[in-house]
């Protein structure tokens, strides 16, 4: 296990180096002149060049990454922001808290709503509960997030004025954003959920269990359920990514002051080192939940713990080999 932890670990290294290198090359041959940012755009000329020289905007493109690299590596510095002023890590960790509360708030809410739809719909199915599930996940797919938001926004807020337009200062305030993404991400997952269910209720041990006279909610849930987990938990770590993409959009609709409002901003202010840090940020915490969930699903699925212990048995026979 601990080899396995290291090598995906290992595997970080190059996901996040290319995000790195795509980011500052966008950043690079993005028209506009980041100086105008920094002085204004009224600034004399001289100013401008003095600033490009001071921030080593005149020295090659490969020098500029070869330092914002190294600042990273060495220092965990991701820049200063032109706007601001103050450290890009330090305006990142105010807001992330709000971007993860967000996100892990959207997939509960995604799970809690899709696997008893999922669950239903493949109990029931070809039913008119089935039909009408699946439609409800049809819904959830189809619509695009940022016009459920707006809806949400326009019927709830301004015209029944049951929860607040923007901001988190209340929980009433996160019910919006987090139904945004949420609902999206049932959809999709449901309708996974259905497909697993179906593939294990046709097994030969579930029809064994009902001969033998189980209650139907035990077949259901000790052996149906349990083993369709596993492709179902599969796919929550890309729940997470998109959610964390989703969040981008909640946070601009309704004023969330998380990571995606601040990237958002930095893009319209040419504030390149906040949007490069922001998009390195939730990279490395997408690589993260992308391995905390690989173990989750090597804990669940008997066959990868199998696996590994006859690993773990082949490396200590050779241990003791070598020894003797």
């Amino acid at each position: 296990m601990l080899n396995y932890i290291a090598k995906r670990l290992l595997w970080m290294i190059p996901v996040v180096f290319g995000v790195i290198c795509i980011v500052f090359i966008l950043s690079a041959i993005t028209p506009g002149d980041p100086v105008d940012a920094i002085v204004g755009f009224d600034a004399p000329p001289e100013v401008k060049e003095a600033m490009r020289e001071q921030m080593g905007f005149n020295d090659p493109i490969y020098v500029q990454f070869f330092n914002y690299f190294k600042g990273i590596v060495t220092e965990g510095d991701l820049g200063t922001s032109y706007v601001s002023g103050e450290p890009v890590v330090k305006e990142l960790m105010r807001r992330f808290p709000t971007t993860l509360t967000l996100t892990i708030a959207s997939v509960l809410v995604a799970i809690i709503v899709a696997i008893p739809l999922g669950l239903i719909s493949a109990v029931k199915r070809y039913s008119w509960i089935d039909n009408a599930s699946m439609a409800v996940a049809l819904f959830g797919v189809s619509v695009p997030q940022f016009w459920f938001g707006l809806m949400s926004l326009l019927i709830f807020s301004v015209k029944l004025g049951w929860l607040p337009a923007s901001g988190t200062s209340n929980f009433g305030g996160w019910v919006l954003p987090v139904a945004m993404i949420g609902i999206g991400n049932a959809g999709n997952f449901a309708r996974i959920t259905r497909s697993s269910m179906l593939e294990v209720i046709r097994q030969d041990y579930v029809r064994t269990a009902r001969s033998k006279g189980q209650k139907e909610i035990v077949i259901t849930l000790k052996h149906c359920l349990r083993n369709a987990l596993i492709p179902i938990v599969a796919n929550i770590g890309n729940m997470i990514g998109i959610s964390m993409g989703g969040a981008v959009v909640a946070e601009s609709v309704f004023s969330v002051p998380g990571v995606g409002r601040f990237m958002l901003d930095a893009i319209n202010q040419r504030d390149w080192p906040a949007v490069q840090g922001g998009i390195v940020l939730l990279a490395l915490s997408f690589s993260v939940i992308m391995l905390v969930m690989d173990l989750l699903y090597t804990a669940i699925d008997p066959r990868l713990k199998a696996e590994f212990k006859s690993k773990l048995k082949i490396n200590a026979r050779k241990r003791k080999v070598q020894e003797a």
